[in-house]
């Protein structure tokens, strides 16, 4: 039995694309003018939800993004985060399923956000602490981080620095991480989740204290 199996050839190694790669295949297949996010989605697949995160949390990782798209398109990785929540296949609705991105924008957007991709890529070991991507309860745990990134993305706060690249930051560590099954990584995303809360906590009480303090200047009352 050895000797057959030594006298077999050896199947040829067929290497795994990384994710810039694949990245580049879907920026590769947009249609020339214009692409709705539903097209995105049937291009990359129902498989392929978590690569459609980090496609849509990339555009918030360079200083040239597509303004008004952090409601949509934290909208769309609301959604994602659900329907794996939920086991569903991911439903858009039409408003934001239909909304049309220039494409010559978004391959601009992309193709610099691919920089990140890479470090956070090469940043990221498969199989790492793998009992942070196990099913069940902690399952739950990380998809919940999706939707509550999603959440901390479409927050009000898109004119302040940092309050969109914080929650795009973590979606692309939990994104990365639960497909390459990375715990590190998942554990750093919820880290990065924290830290945005904490950072929009400080934002509303430094707006309420700025308010009040108007107030009584206004007042003719200044403490």
């Amino acid at each position: 039995m050895h000797d057959r199996c030594l006298g077999q050839p050896q199947p040829a190694h067929l290497e795994t694309p990384t994710l810039e790669q694949k990245l580049k295949a879907v920026i590769g297949n947009l249609p020339p003018d214009g692409v709705t996010l539903a097209e995105i989605r049937d291009l990359i697949g129902q498989d392929g939800l978590l690569l459609l995160t980090v496609l849509l949390a990339l555009v918030f990782m360079v200083p040239v993004s597509i303004p008004g798209f952090s409601t949509i398109f934290g909208a769309a990785i609301l959604l994602i985060g659900l329907s794996r929540l939920l086991n569903r296949k991911l439903w858009l609705p039409g408003p934001i399923a239909q909304r049309v991105v220039p494409s010559d924008r978004l391959h601009s957007v992309l193709n610099h956000g691919g920089k990140w991709l890479r470090r956070m890529e090469g940043i990221s070991r498969p199989q790492r602490l793998q009992w942070m991507s196990s099913t069940g309860m902690t399952a739950i745990i990380n998809n919940g981080a999706l939707v509550t990134g999603a959440v901390l993305l479409m927050a009000p706060f898109g004119m302040i620095p940092f309050s969109n690249t914080l929650p795009a930051i973590a979606l692309l560590l939990l994104a990365i991480g639960l497909m390459q099954r990375d715990g590190l990584c998942i554990l750093l995303g919820h880290f990065i989740n924290l830290t945005t809360v904490v950072y929009f906590a400080i934002l509303l009480l430094g707006g309420g204290a700025a308010v009040r303090e108007a107030f009584r200047y206004l007042a003719g009352n200044p403490s």
